[in-house]
C-alpha cells in the first residue's frame, strides 16, 4: 500500500490530477460555508435535526443544505436533468442515437442538454425550497428582491457546481459530481462522531455494535457487488494471410454484476425526494384539498414501510434502466462478429445478442436484489433498534464505498498507462 502512495506521488500526471482534485473539493467546501442572506441558524439545525426528509436532502446537496449556502440545491438538478435526459432518449431515437452510435461528441450534446435543463430545475427547485425555510421561519421575511436575489443566488450556486463537476471529470480523476457528494458526506463524519461521543450512553452500546456490524456488511457488500463479474468466453477462428496464421485465441467477456455502480442509489433518492418536497411545499396552502394531499404525502413518507418499498423498487428498477442505457448486447455482439469471434455453441448476430440479452438479465437481477437490500438495510435496523441516524449512514456508506472503488480503479488505470509508457 504505501510503495503505491509512493509511486502516484512519484507520477508527475496522476500527482497533477490529484493535486487538481483536491483542490476542486476545497473550493467546494468554502462554498459550502457561505450562507444565503437572512438564515436563522438555531432555527435552521432544529429544523433539519427533526425532519429526516431534508436531513436526507442534506446528505445528497453533498452537505451544503446543513448552513443553507449559496449552493444549498447542490447537484441534485443536474442529476435530476440527466434522469429526464435518460428517460428521453428511450422515447426519442434521435436522442437514442445520439448517445450510442455518435460517440464521445454525441454524448458531450446530450450532457449540454442536461447542463441547459438543471438551470430552470434549480430555478423551480429554488423556489420551492425558499418557500418552504420561509414558512417555517428558518429564512427571515424577504422582500420581493431579497427573496429573487437569493433564488438568483443559489441557482447561480449549482451552475457553479456543475462547473467544478465538469472540471474534476475532464482534469482529475474519478467522476466530478459523484465526488462532490463524497466530499459532502466525509465532511460530516467528524461533526456526527463529535455528537455521537459527546451524547454517549452506556445503555446504547448495543445500539452502537449494531452500527458498525451494518457498516461492515453494507461496506463488503458493497465491495462484493463492484467486483463480482460473469466471464462469456469468446472465441476468435484462425484466419490465413499468406504464410501467416492470425487469430486461433480464445479471451472473455466481463458482464459485471452491478454494471450501474452508484448511479442507481442517487437516481432513486433524486426522486424520492420530490413527493416530500411537493408535500412540504404544499403544507401552506389554504385550499383544503391541496392540504389533504400535503399531509397525504407527508404521512405517507415518513411511514418507513412505505419509504423502503419504494426506495428498494426505484433502486432496483434504476439498476436495470441504467444497465440497459449503457450495455447494448447487440451492439456488443456486432463488434464480436465484425472481429472473427464467437460463443462456443452460439452462431453469431442476433443469437449472441439473445445470449448475452440472457445472461445480462440474471446477473443484472442479483446485484439490483442486492443493491436494494443493501440500501434498505439501515431502514430496517432502525425500525429494530430505533435508531434516527442509520438512513442517511447507510445511504452515505453505499456512495462513498462505490466513489472510492470507482476512483481507485481509474488510479491504477492512470498508473498502467504510465508504466507501460
Amino acid at each position: 500500500m504505501f510503495e503505491k502512495f509512493l509511486q502516484i506521488v512519484k507520477t508527475p500526471d496522476l500527482r497533477k490530477k490529484i493535486l487538481f482534485v483536491l483542490g476542486i473539493l476545497v473550493v467546494f467546501r468554502l462554498i459550502s460555508a457561505i450562507p444565503i442572506p437572512g438564515v436563522d441558524a438555531l432555527r435552521l439545525k432544529s429544523f433539519l435535526a427533526s425532519n429526516q426528509f431534508f436531513g436526507l436532502l442534506d446528505v445528497f446537496s453533498g452537505g451544503v443544505l446543513g448552513n443553507l449556502s449559496i449552493a444549498m440545491l447542490g447537484v441534485g438538478p443536474y442529476i435530476t436533468a440527466s434522469i429526464i435526459m435518460q428517460l428521453l432518449g428511450m422515447i426519442f431515437p434521435r436522442l437514442k442515437e445520439m448517445q450510442q452510435e455518435e460517440g464521445e461528441a454525441g454524448r458531450e450534446r446530450v450532457n449540454q442538454y442536461s447542463r441547459l435543463l438543471a438551470v430552470p430545475l434549480a430555478f423551480l427547485q429554488g423556489y420551492g425550497l425558499l418557500v418552504i425555510l420561509q414558512r417555517r421561519e428558518v429564512i427571515g421575511h424577504l422582500s420581493l428582491f431579497g427573496f429573487a436575489t437569493n433564488l438568483i443566488i443559489v441557482t447561480a450556486g449549482t451552475v457553479l457546481l456543475m462547473w467544478l463537476g465538469e472540471l474534476v471529470s475532464e482534469k482529475g480523476i474519478g467522476n466530478g459530481i459523484s465526488l462532490l457528494i463524497f466530499a459532502g458526506i466525509v465532511a460530516r463524519l467528524p461533526v456526527d462522531a463529535g455528537q455521537a461521543l459527546f451524547t454517549f450512553d452506556p445503555s446504547q452500546i448495543p445500539l452502537y455494535v449494531a452500527f458498525f456490524a451494518v457498516a461492515v456488511i453494507v461496506i463488503g457488500g458493497v465491495v462484493l457487488i463492484s467486483e463480482a463479474q460473469r466471464n462469456v468466453p469468446i472465441s476468435y477462428a484462425k484466419r490465413v494471410r499468406g504464410n501467416k496464421v492470425y487469430g486461433g485465441t480464445s479471451t472473455y467477456l466481463p458482464l459485471r454484476i452491478n454494471q450501474a455502480g452508484v448511479i442507481p442509489i442517487i437516481f432513486a433518492v433524486s426522486i424520492i425526494l420530490f413527493p416530500g418536497l411537493i408535500g412540504s411545499f404544499l403544507a401552506g396552502a389554504q385550499n383544503p384539498a391541496l392540504q389533504a394531499i400535503s399531509q397525504f404525502l407527508i404521512q405517507m413518507f415518513n411511514n418507513r414501510i412505505v419509504y423502503g418499498v419504494l426506495y428498494f423498487i426505484l433502486v432496483f428498477v434504476f439498476t436495470y434502466f441504467y444497465t440497459a442505457v449503457t450495455f447494448d448486447p447487440q451492439a456488443i455482439a456486432d463488434n464480436v462478429q465484425k472481429q472473427g469471434g464467437f460463443i462456443m455453441g452460439i452462431r453469431p448476430g442476433r443469437p449472441t445478442a439473445e445470449y448475452l440479452y440472457a445472461i445480462l438479465n440474471r446477473v443484472t437481477l442479483a446485484g439490483a436484489v442486492f443493491l436494494g437490500v443493501i440500501a434498505v438495510l439501515p431502514l430496517v435496523v432502525q425500525s429494530v433498534f430505533s435508531i434516527t441516524a442509520f438512513t442517511i449512514g447507510g445511504t452515505s456508506l453505499l456512495i462513498v464505498v462505490s466513489v472510492v472503488l470507482e476512483t481507485m480503479k481509474q488510479i491504477e488505470s492512470q498508473m498502467v498507462m504510465y508504466e507501460y509508457e
